[in-house]
């Protein structure tokens, strides 16, 4: 037999599905809640917080409970790699027309808001041996965030390193002001005599960090997906590492892999 809790869940559940509540809509106060269920506040409290593990209410502080607006898909794959080398070459007008993000959700270009900032770093051990360098060489760190501006959450979180010897030869590659960069990472290491041969990801998931969840907006209970990545280029040579963490609630990762023929 369901418990009073799960009961309310599911009524507030079905008025969410059938449209009386409405994306955007505030929750009834907790007050009101615990009158039109007749039930104490600790239970009312355990069925907002199961439609907030669902994704399908989000509580904002000291306003009250909403209806968790739909959020962006973003479908992730491996072709994506090629894609961006594909363009690397071309002029930087047409690379400017868009980038990985709106290969990724189908957006345009002014849909989003994108926010870069650089920083010197010295190599811990382990972003040193993905790279390859000894610890405490400088590294340039990249922090990206890009999200679609009718939403308050960015669709990733993304630390990106290079190191800073391998790319001083061009000093644009050095300077935040110069993103969204144009053909994206490949297109910037194209600058310098750089081709890719292969990318490696490994793709983990765990819960968010308190500071996370906050950022990317996730509901409770949700985890998120960490991807480290690794370009090496012709000469089987880490060049870049970066560490991108997907919101579960929202990401898809396709990823395709053809077989040689008998």
């Amino acid at each position: 037999m369901a418990k009073a809790y799960e009961r309310i869940a599911d009524n507030l559940r079905q008025r969410i599905s059938a449209g009386e509540l409405s994306p955007g809509d505030r929750l009834p106060a907790e007050t009101t809640l615990v009158e039109e269920y007749a039930k104490s506040l600790p239970t009312i409290r355990q069925a907002l917080g199961v439609l907030q593990a669902e994704g399908l209410i989000e509580k904002l502080h000291g306003r009250g409970n909403f209806v968790r607006r739909p959020r962006t898909p973003v479908l992730r794959t491996n072709l994506r790699h090629q894609w961006e080398k594909d363009r690397a070459r071309d002029p930087a007008s047409e690379r400017a027309q868009t980038g990985a993000t709106e290969h990724d959700t189908g957006l345009e270009l002014g849909d989003l808001v994108f926010h870069a900032a650089y920083h010197e770093v010295a190599a811990e051990p382990e972003i040193a041996k993905a790279l390859g360098v000894p610890v405490g060489t400088a590294l340039v760190e990249r922090i990206y965030r890009t999200r679609y501006r009718v939403e308050p959450a960015p669709f990733t979180l993304v630390r990106s390193y290079l190191v800073r010897d391998m790319v001083a030869a061009n000093p644009d590659l050095l300077d935040e002001s110069k993103e969204p960069y144009p053909g994206g990472t490949q297109s910037q290491l194209f600058t310098i005599g750089i081709e890719l041969d292969r990318i490696e990801e490994l793709v983990t998931a765990r819960p968010p960090t308190v500071e996370e969840a906050e950022e990317l907006a996730t509901p409770a209970g949700s985890a998120v997906i960490v991807l480290r990545k690794t370009s090496y280029d012709t000469d089987d040579r880490p060049v870049e590492h970066s560490e991108v963490i997907l919101p579960g609630d929202r990401t898809e990762m396709l990823y395709t892999t053809h077989l040689d023929r008998w």
